[in-house]
């Protein structure tokens, strides 16, 4: 079902519990204008609901163990946040997990942005697939499946590899390591992509499979490309990291800069946008649908 933005904000039940002006400017991404008045009307409600997920879960998961006699512990609820490169999927991922981290019942949340489970740069090239950098076969889904299995399985500590928008790389050596939280959010571009199918015929699994909750940040593609341009112009401009990837665009021309930002999109990002990420979308849980001014215009509920 299809609910205004209006509609949805009437769903939140306690407004108190938003966050202000500071927080979310730490929080927002670059040329975001994410405000007070969208995380009370758009990321309140939806934090509330993924809480009810988590607490009706857990009575259904006591329920289960005590009618098969198992002696079990709760497990981290899953939460996938996915949609296009510059769409603001990351944004909204954090401001999920600072308004649900100030749930006292659960206050423990870990981001995992699946940038992480990229294959390093020497590896893309030595594939020679660094051209096709954030398409599903750029990743390391083996790992990423590990990961995400180890968390349901409730491996009491996991660690992810670290990347860097400034140098367009992993970080060797570098890991985050974390302790079996009680919400996980894992936010990417290919999160929501089903299990591949084999040679044979059968299809294995994929890290969909785990998902408890799932978020798909939606807009117009004209839309996303022109936000994804900003935010490479953005980026370039505030380049101040001597290892950044963006300082090997400091002898063009901004206009020419922005043609190469355009051409990055025609050859990649939309790409994958039209084949990969956009078909994922009605297997979200929830889809957030922004207008031109990438402000949230209506929220879509899958009902079963």
């Amino acid at each position: 079902m299809e609910l205004t933005r209006d509609r949805w904000a009437r769903l939140a039940h306690d407004t108190g519990s938003t966050l202000d002006r500071t927080t979310i400017e730490r929080l927002r991404g670059r040329h975001d204008p994410t405000d007070e008045r969208d995380v009370a009307e758009v990321y309140l409600p939806l934090s509330q609901l993924i809480s009810l997920r988590l607490r009706n879960r857990g009575r259904l998961f006591a329920a289960q163990n005590e009618f098969l006699q198992l002696q079990a512990e709760r497990t981290p609820l899953i939460v996938g946040v996915a949609g296009s490169v510059a769409v603001g999927k990351s944004t909204a991922a954090r401001l999920l997990q600072e308004l649900l981290s100030r749930n006292p019942q659960h206050p423990d949340i870990a981001l995992v942005p699946t940038d992480g489970f990229l294959y390093p740069n020497a590896e893309l090239e030595r594939q020679e697939i660094l051209a096709r950098k954030g398409f599903p076969e750029s990743y390391d889904r083996r790992a990423l499946l590990e990961f995400i299995i180890d968390v349901k399985s409730g491996r009491p500590d996991v660690s992810v590899p670290v990347y860097s928008q400034s140098v367009y790389d992993i970080v060797p050596g570098q890991r985050r390591t974390f302790h079996n939280p009680d919400i996980l959010i894992l936010e990417g571009l290919n999160v929501l992509q089903p299990a591949v199918v084999g040679p044979d015929g059968r299809a294995g699994i994929s890290v969909s499979d785990f998902m408890d909750f799932s978020v798909y940040v939606d807009a117009d593609e004209a839309d996303i490309e022109r936000w994804f341009v900003e935010r490479a112009v953005d980026f370039r401009a505030h380049a101040d990291d001597p290892d950044s990837f963006f300082k090997v665009f400091a002898a063009l021309s901004d206009a020419d800069y922005e043609a190469e930002a355009h051409r990055v999109w025609d050859a990649i990002n939309g790409p994958n946008l039209h084949n990969n990420i956009a078909p994922t979308k009605p297997r979200a849980t929830v889809i957030l649908r922004k207008g031109p001014d990438h402000l949230i215009q209506s929220v879509r509920i899958r009902k079963i």
